[in-house]
C-alpha cells in the first residue's frame, strides 16, 4: 500500500508518537521501582546528661570532694570528737556525710558566710536537709569550714554536712550557694546563686 497521503502519514506519526511516549513512561516506572527504598529516617540521638562535679558561682569555684553512706547509725564509738556521753544516733533511713571544697578564684578575699552548701536533692525531685550542725557535730570535722572567708588563689576549703536520706533515693545531688557578688549581706538577706553538684558514694 503506498502512503501517499498527508492524512495517512500524519496518523502513522502520531501512533509513532504514542508508542515512544509509552515506551519512556514504562521505562521510567520501571527504574523508579528498581530504585532502593529510601532509608527510614532515624531517630534522634537522645544524649545522656554527663554528670556535674565542679560548678562556679561568681568567683567561687565548688568542686566535689567526697560523698559516704554511713548507714542508719552513726556510733559514739565512731565520733572523730570523743565524748564519753557521746551515744548512738539512728535513722530509719540512712545517714550520708558530703564534703564539697569552696575556692576563691578571684582577686580579693571572699567574706566569711557569704557561702555554704544546702540541701540533697534525689532524681525524683525530692529534698533532704542537712541534720542540725550541733546534732552531728561529733562525726564532723573540727573545724568544720562551712562559710569560712576564702582568700585567693588557697587551696579549696572543704566543708562537711550529714544529711538523712531515704533508702529508695537515687541520683542524688547537692545544692552549692553563694550570696549574690560574693557578698554576705546578699547571702544573709537570700539573694544566692544556687547550682547542683552530682555525688559519687564510696
Amino acid at each position: 500500500m503506498k502512503l501517499n497521503s498527508s492524512g495517512q502519514v500524519s496518523r502513522l506519526l502520531l501512533v509513532l508518537a504514542i508508542i515512544v511516549l509509552v515506551a519512556v513512561v514504562i521505562t521510567f516506572l520501571v527504574l523508579k521501582m528498581a530504585e532502593a527504598p529510601p532509608k527510614p529516617a532515624s531517630p534522634p540521638e537522645q544524649t545522656v546528661p554527663q554528670p556535674v562535679y565542679l560548678q562556679t558561682l561568681g568567683s567561687i569555684t565548688f568542686t566535689f570532694d567526697n560523698a559516704v553512706n554511713l548507714g542508719n547509725i552513726l556510733r559514739g564509738s565512731d565520733a572523730l570528737r570523743e565524748f564519753s556521753w557521746q551515744k548512738d544516733l539512728t535513722t530509719t533511713e540512712k545517714f550520708v556525710k558530703v564534703t564539697i571544697g569552696a575556692q576563691n578564684i578571684g582577686k580579693e578575699n571572699i567574706q566569711e558566710r557569704s557561702w555554704d552548701i544546702g540541701n540533697i536533692i534525689d532524681s525524683e525531685g525530692r529534698i533532704f536537709v542537712p541534720v542540725e550542725g550541733y546534732t552531728v557535730s561529733p562525726w564532723l570535722d573540727d573545724p568544720n569550714l562551712c562559710g569560712t572567708l576564702l582568700k585567693p588563689a588557697f587551696q579549696p576549703t572543704p566543708c562537711s554536712k550529714i544529711y538523712e536520706v531515704s533508702k529508695k533515693s537515687t541520683g542524688l545531688k547537692v545544692s552549692v550557694i553563694a550570696g549574690k557578688d560574693n557578698t554576705a549581706n546578699n547571702f544573709s538577706s537570700g539573694k544566692i546563686d544556687e547550682s547542683l553538684i552530682d555525688l559519687i558514694f564510696r
